[in-house]
């Protein structure tokens, strides 16, 4: 199956213009990857599977209210935090990253695709003060020290069938690394998306 047509093998209900959005993906960051490396050289080729629906693992588990505001820790180029700012227009994103040349791409990349739901800043997670719905990431580090980094970052108010807290895309056994969150749950991403990269993808949720 060709690049863009996995998503919306997956969510086929996309506007024209999220449709738009998506398909604009591949060539901003063939682009930006050109001049900045922000995804492995193997994976520019898988960007639809390996990022893009990835990310969009997150909307399989919790959809996120119109109103609602989204921490990305460690976005990298955007992710998870772009394709979900596509699929949920009407939720504030806000993407941060430790490293200033990789949220130059998510400002470039969010102005293209008119995403005035995304701010994207330079900036250690320890370092913000906001609080958010939920905060989510891509195997940034491990959970322990993860949760460490955002505890203080969500609000109590829970408006969602999830509770507030953390959405993290992880892959493996994370018996060890999770054993002590017992309130941590695990979601196959092989339940949702049948392709082979998936077999072993989960994402967490881990209220705080």
């Amino acid at each position: 199956m060709s690049s863009f047509e996995v998503i919306l093998k997956y969510f086929p209900g996309l506007s024209e213009r999220q449709q738009q959005q998506f398909s604009q993906l591949e060539g901003l960051y063939a682009d930006w990857n050109a001049r900045i490396n922000v995804i492995s050289r193997k994976d520019i080729d898988e960007l639809y599977v390996r990022h893009v629906l990835h990310s969009l693992g997150i909307a399989r588990v919790q959809s996120f209210r119109p109103d609602a505001s989204v921490l990305d820790v460690g976005t990298g180029g955007g992710f998870p935090g772009i394709p979900l700012a596509i699929l949920f227009p009407d939720t504030r994103f806000y993407l941060t990253d430790a490293i200033g040349k990789k949220i130059r791409v998510v400002d470039a990349v969010a102005t293209v695709l008119d995403l005035h739901n995304v701010r994207a800043e330079h900036v250690r997670a320890e370092k913000v003060k906001e609080r958010f719905d939920f905060v989510v990431s891509r195997a940034v580090t491990n959970m322990t020290d993860f949760v460490g980094w955002v505890r203080n970052s969500t609000t109590k108010d829970h408006r969602h069938e999830l509770k507030n807290g953390i959405f993290y895309l992880k892959g493996g056994d994370l018996s060890e690394e999770l054993s002590p969150f017992p309130k941590a749950t695990e979601y196959a991403l092989s339940d949702y998306f049948e392709e082979d990269f998936f077999k072993t993808k989960k994402v967490v949720h881990l209220p705080l």
